[in-house]
């Protein structure tokens, strides 16, 4: 249980740090919220936890092909804020995303890589 604590806290701290970092510099918040840090602590977590490489390198591999189709995302949130405003530009960039992401699984399935 206190590994579990542990880890929570840690996570957490990435993302309090990062907006935290955002208030005082868009730059450097930008910066830091696109390093991989998150899935750098999966993947420490995973190892710690004693999992199996194979089960650690598909980690890497699916968080990969999972971050391509949410690019567009972050192009159309700046866009659809200023026009729509926040709630609307949120719900409208995960819509976009969930439709990247269904049509990028589609093509690269053709090049047999399943990701769902």
């Amino acid at each position: 249980m206190t590994w579990l604590i542990i880890k929570y806290l840690l996570t957490a701290g990435v993302v309090v740090l990062v907006s935290e970092m955002a208030k005082r510099s868009d730059k450097l918040g930008g910066l830091v919220a696109a390093l991989p840090i998150v899935t750098f602590l999966a993947l420490i977590w995973l190892y710690l936890e004693n999992q199996s490489t194979e089960k650690i390198a598909n980690h890497a591999w699916y968080t990969f092909w999972y971050v391509v189709p949410t690019l567009p995302m972050f192009l159309a949130f700046p866009i659809l804020l200023e026009k729509i405003g926040f709630w609307w530009a949120m719900g409208t960039s995960v819509m976009i995303t969930v439709v990247c992401f269904i049509a990028f699984s589609l093509v690269v399935r053709q090049f047999g890589i399943e990701l769902w």
